[in-house]
């Protein structure tokens, strides 16, 4: 069975399909992305940044300023990957007609996100 069929399945609510559990570990990984990934890219990012400035080699410190800023973006991509994501879906869950079969899996996988 794919992801699909597990929404289709699941017909707008966690209760008739997929239990409440899943539910809340699909929304648990989303925070844990969410939060914890740039929080530690950016911590990684100013310890390469503290190792640079303590060696005092200005070639280091400018390859620590890189790989800081490199990382400091890949925070925000990870971040708003997540944010834009969640977004679509909702959208996508609150578009569409009575009966719709689309419109129930979107709706089941707005559910799982949003853990609820």
């Amino acid at each position: 069975m794919n992801l699909v069929n597990t929404l289709e399945y699941c017909s707008g609510t966690l209760g008739s399909g997929i239990p409440e559990g899943i539910g809340n570990v699909v929304h648990l990984i989303v925070v844990a992305i969410q939060v914890v990934v740039p929080i530690l890219l950016i911590i990684w990012g100013m310890i390469d940044f503290a190792k640079a400035i303590i060696g005092q080699d200005e070639d280091k410190i400018k390859a620590g300023q890189k790989t800081f800023l490199k990382r400091l973006i890949a925070a925000v991509v990870v971040f708003l990957v997540v944010t834009i994501v969640n977004l679509a879906i909702n959208l996508a869950a609150s578009v569409g007609g009575e009966g719709n079969d689309a419109n129930t899996a979107w709706t089941c996988a707005k559910e799982l996100i949003n853990g609820h």
